[in-house]
């Protein structure tokens, strides 16, 4: 399956046209949350994404809760926050949010590490793990040189070794490629990434 993924789009109106415009070779299309920018401008968001024509699976970030999205989401997403879906064959777990807390205030939606270990402990077997925020210690590296990322999204790609695991959050990690085990990393950013996989 070739997979189109993305995360932290934050309204930017080119970014949103070149996925668009890539997302006709896509077989599916992930999202990895912070669509928008401290709550604000959501609708407006899905509304520049409305052309992807391929079925999405997105989880959201900690610029918009679960329920937002729910709330706003396009007839072809799948929204997931602690949840799974299969699409084909391929088995996803996806979990929205900060994790762990950030420092940005009551604006941000996040969640405990200890929360998150209780969601990501309903996945089961699965292929492919989205997350907003990063596993410790890959991509996860702020410009300040702090490690941010979520023990618990690292203990469950340990454990539940997905064929691929994708997130965003830290910008200063765009682009990020890596391994966990057997599991490839990416920390994606808001341009176009191209996996493939096989269910």
């Amino acid at each position: 399956m070739k997979i189109l993924a993305f995360s932290d789009l934050h309204l930017v109106e080119e970014l949103a046209a070149d996925l668009v415009s890539a997302s006709v070779e896509a077989d599916l299309v992930i999202g990895a949350g912070d669509f928008c920018n401290t709550r604000q401008g959501l609708p407006r968001a899905m509304e520049m994404l409305a052309g992807i024509a391929a079925p999405m699976v997105v989880v959201p970030g900690n610029a918009e809760s679960a329920e937002e999205l729910r709330g706003c989401a396009l007839a072809s997403m799948t929204v997931l926050h602690g949840q799974g879906a299969e699409v084909e064959g391929l088995r996803i777990f996806g979990l929205g949010g900060g994790i762990p807390e950030t420092p940005f205030g009551d604006w941000s939606f996040d969640l405990s590490d200890r929360a998150a270990a209780r969601e990501l402990a309903q996945a089961g077997e699965i292929d492919l793990l989205v997350t907003h925020s990063p596993p410790k210690g890959a991509g996860d590296t702020t410009s300040a040189g702090l490690s941010i990322g979520s023990d618990s999204i690292r203990a469950a790609i340990e454990t539940l070794q997905p064929k691929l695991a994708v997130y965003g959050h830290v910008h200063d990690c765009w682009g990020y490629r890596g391994q966990i085990g057997a599991t490839q990393c990416a920390n994606l950013g808001p341009t176009p990434n191209w996996f493939e996989v096989a269910p």
